[in-house]
Formats: structure tokens, C-alpha cells, sequence
């Protein structure tokens, strides 16, 4: 009797070793199908993949299964990875193959002709920075403020309306100086210069963003008014500064720097200045800590505790959770229709790393392992 198809060897050996019921379908390579009928599909593009699903079915397994090309998600991606963190969650409760599994697996893998080295999945860049074309006209990198379920409400709206809140809280006026701290690509000190005749300073790392800020400020009229800097926050001198911003910035910070962090944020505003401070805690099962490691995301209770100690009164604390969900969701929509120019710029396994990533971390807000805050302090 001859051996039935690599996709039903592979989900009856799932089924068996890890004691579960595949959640979704599943096609392989030689066009065999197994699972559920309905709903995403796995697809399975080569015995490496076979490989990974098997051998490290947890998320290493299958991010590195899917970012290097071995792995696909036929159908809606995010549901199709919703059950992917379930089948990773069973197999963690489950622990490693108990020895008697052993002959099954190795011979599987016999079988389907697996071999050589797994292939790495290429982390050597960032994974944060998505490109403009699936960004909106601020060009912001942040959680957006939804202020309306209307079909003609998009990404860009939000954007403009989270930074109008920013302002709003900082109680920005024309004569004041605003610091933005990791400004970007300049949204906040554009939109506030412009919009509230502040005087607004941005300091980054990065001389690409300096350079575009300069050249936006210019081509709107802005120069006299927006300023930016490529300098550590550490090392700005000078009068402290009426209203000062750290939108998503905090993230990027250790926690061995993070005290010093807000005794910085702390010592650049005047005595009456105000913090407003929009930072993200927890993190996605797949990307939190196997693709961002740089990343260092903290309870908001204990950064609320950190600016206390840094000499800060906390005056407000707004959860924006299910704004990111909205956010996020933009993005991806922008990065499926935008596929073919995003992999042809950076290639189809950074590509990818976003896709995973975006869907991911909208799950975890969604579900509540991840979420957002803006919090506002004032320097007593």
C-alpha cells in the first residue's frame, strides 16, 4: 500500500507526538492535503519545512520556517497565525517528544528527504523600521488616535489627530519650546510648529532622518521654527524646555539605562514643564523577543514608577490599546497591496519578517498581551 501525502504523514505525526488536533488545513509540495478543510492553510514549500514544523514546532520553528521562504499561510494571515500561537502554546505545555516518538519523526523525515543545515533567517537589520510606502503622509512610526469608524477615516487621519492630542496635552502655545525626543521623521515638531506656533526641537540618531526633517521644515515655510539634531538626549545643554515628548521612544532604552533615561527626560524640562510620554509594554509570541531583540518593552506600572522616582508627578495615564489594533491593521492592509515593490527594495525574507511581525503584535494588542500608553507628567 503506498504512503500517503507529505501533508497527511505530517499532520497525523503532529497530531500523535504532540497529542493535539491540527488547527488549520495543510498542503504540501507533492500536492497532498490534510486538516481542516476550511480556514487558513499551511503550506508547506519544501522538506525544510517538514523540518522545522516537526523538529522545533515552537515559534523559533516556525518563524524560521516561514521567513526564509520553507513555510506559507494560504487564506487570512493573522487567523492562520492565531492558531499557529495556539498549536505553539499546546507545545510548550507539552514539552519535547517523549523517546517512543523518536522513530516516527526521524523516519518522517527520512521519507520526505530532509537535508542538510536549516537555513537562518536574516536579523541582522532592524525589523521596526517599515518602509514609507506602507506608512501614511506623517510618515509616523507610532500608534495612531481613531477618532472616527468612518469609511472616508483613514490611517492618516489618526496620525494627524494623535498628534493634535499630544499638543492638546502638552498644552502647547505659539511662543513655547517643545523637545521630541527620538522625533523621527518629524511629524510631531512639524505638526506642532505649524499648528501651534511653538518652537519645536527633534533630536535622533539618525542622519537620514535629520536630513528629511530639515527638508520638510524647509518646504513648509518651517525653518525659523523646527530644528533638529543628531545628538543623545544626554548631552543637549541649554535652557530646559517648556513641553518635552517621548512617543515610543522608550522602547529602544535598556533597563539598566531607563532610570537615567527619565532623569534625563526630567532635567530637559523647566520646573512646570510637562512629559508626555507614549510607550508600548509587552509583546508578541512570535516577534517580541525572536526578531526584536533590541526592544525592551516594560508594564506601564513600572515606568510609572521609574518617572516618580526620576522626580516626575504623574498627572494623566490614557490606554490607546485598541488604537494600535486599528494602526497595525492599516499597515498590513498598505504592506499586501504595496508586496511586490516592498520585497523587490529589501527582499523577500525581510519582507516577510514584517508581515509576521505586523500580524503578530495586532494580535497581542488585540488580545491584551500588548498595549499603549500615553502618560503625562509635569516636573514639580
Amino acid at each position: 500500500m503506498p504512503n500517503p501525502g507529505v501533508a497527511v504523514q505530517v499532520v497525523t505525526a503532529i497530531e500523535t507526538v504532540y497529542g493535539l488536533r491540527f488547527p488549520i488545513g495543510m498542503r504540501a509540495w507533492d500536492g497532498s492535503r490534510a486538516g481542516t478543510p476550511e480556514g487558513p492553510v499551511a503550506v508547506l514549500r519544501s522538506p525544510r519545512a517538514v523540518r522545522q514544523l516537526l523538529l522545533r514546532p515552537g515559534r523559533s520553528g516556525l518563524v524560521t520556517a516561514y521567513v526564509t521562504g520553507h513555510l506559507d499561510i494560504d487564506g487570512d494571515f493573522a487567523v492562520g497565525l492565531r492558531h499557529c500561537r495556539e498549536l505553539v502554546a499546546h507545545v510548550r505545555a507539552q514539552g519535547p517528544p517523549r523517546p517512543a516518538h523518536w522513530p516516527r519523526l526521524i523516519g518522517l523525515l527520512a521519507r520526505t528527504g530532509i537535508g542538510g543545515r536549516r537555513a537562518p533567517v536574516d536579523a541582522s537589520q532592524p525589523t521596526v523600521d517599515f518602509p514609507p510606502s506602507i506608512l501614511d503622509d506623517t510618515m509616523a512610526r507610532s500608534c495612531g488616535y481613531w477618532t472616527s469608524d468612518g469609511p472616508e477615516y483613514h490611517l492618516s487621519d489618526a496620525q494627524h489627530d494623535k498628534l493634535d492630542l499630544v499638543c492638546r496635552k502638552l498644552g502647547l502655545a505659539k511662543g513655547m519650546r517643545l523637545l521630541d525626543v527620538g522625533c523621527g521623521w518629524g511629524s510631531l515638531v512639524l505638526h506642532a510648529a505649524e499648528n501651534h506656533g511653538v518652537a519645536a526641537t527633534g533630536v535622533t540618531v539618525s542622519a537620514t532622518q535629520c536630513e528629511f526633517v530639515r527638508a520638510r521644515a524647509a518646504e513648509r515655510g518651517l525653518s525659523d521654527s523646527v530644528t533638529v539634531q543628531r545628538v543623545d538626549p544626554r548631552d543637549i545643554d541649554g535652557e530646559p524646555f517648556d513641553a518635552v515628548a517621548s512617543i515610543e521612544t522608550g522602547e529602544h532604552v535598556s533597563a539598566h539605562d531607563y532610570p537615567s533615561y527619565c532623569a534625563t527626560l526630567r532635567r530637559l524640562l523647566r520646573p512646570g514643564g510637562q512629559l508626555l510620554m507614549q510607550q508600548t509594554s509587552g509583546g508578541g509570541m512570535f516577534t517580541g523577543s525572536y526578531l526584536t531583540p533590541a526592544m525592551a518593552t516594560r508594564p506601564v506600572e513600572h515606568t510609572l514608577g521609574q518617572l516618580r522616582d526620576a522626580g516626575l508627578e504623574i498627572k494623566d495615564v490614557m490606554s490607546m490599546r485598541e488604537h494600535y489594533v486599528r494602526t497595525i491593521d492599516a499597515w498590513r492592509h498598505a504592506l499586501d497591496l504595496n508586496w511586490d515593490d516592498v520585497v523587490t527594495r529589501v527582499g523577500a525574507s525581510r519582507a516577510r519578517i514584517w508581515r509576521l511581525q505586523l500580524a503578530d503584535n495586532a494580535l497581542a494588542f488585540a488580545d491584551d498581551k500588548m498595549s499603549v500608553h500615553q502618560i503625562l507628567a509635569v516636573r514639580r
